[in-house]
């Protein structure tokens, strides 16, 4: 699937009032640290239609690939003693669903709603 990539949507559900304080957490402190673990960020940031909710799309080049670097994160020093606590502080509940998609779909995931 050279064409494709598997693209990981997460959706949460955040605490009242908490979706501006996520988002600069987010933006500032989540996004580079999941790069340097080489997750490609697709999109971010606050719903539309909800004043509490929140997605993060990333793309994986394998199954492998998501299980490997989301390993990597979430057992990081500079996840765990940074801005774990205050973003899991935030948030009230997540979902996650995959599916593959064609390089181009992302593409234009990436320009319709920038990834940073």
């Amino acid at each position: 699937m050279t064409d494709f990539r598997l693209v990981e949507f997460r959706v949460y559900h955040l605490k009242p009032g908490t979706q501006a304080e996520f988002h600069d957490l987010v933006s500032r402190f989540s996004i580079p640290m999941l790069a340097e673990v080489g997750m490609d960020v697709v999109a971010y940031g606050p719903s539309v239609r909800d004043a509490d909710g929140y997605f993060l799309f990333r793309s994986y080049t394998t199954l492998e690939h998501l299980v490997s670097s989301q390993d990597a994160f979430y057992s990081s020093d500079a996840w765990l003693s940074g801005p774990r606590e205050a973003i899991i502080s935030l948030i009230e509940s997540s979902e996650s669903a995959t599916a593959w998609l064609s390089m181009e779909a992302i593409a234009a995931m990436k320009r319709s709603r920038g990834a940073g």
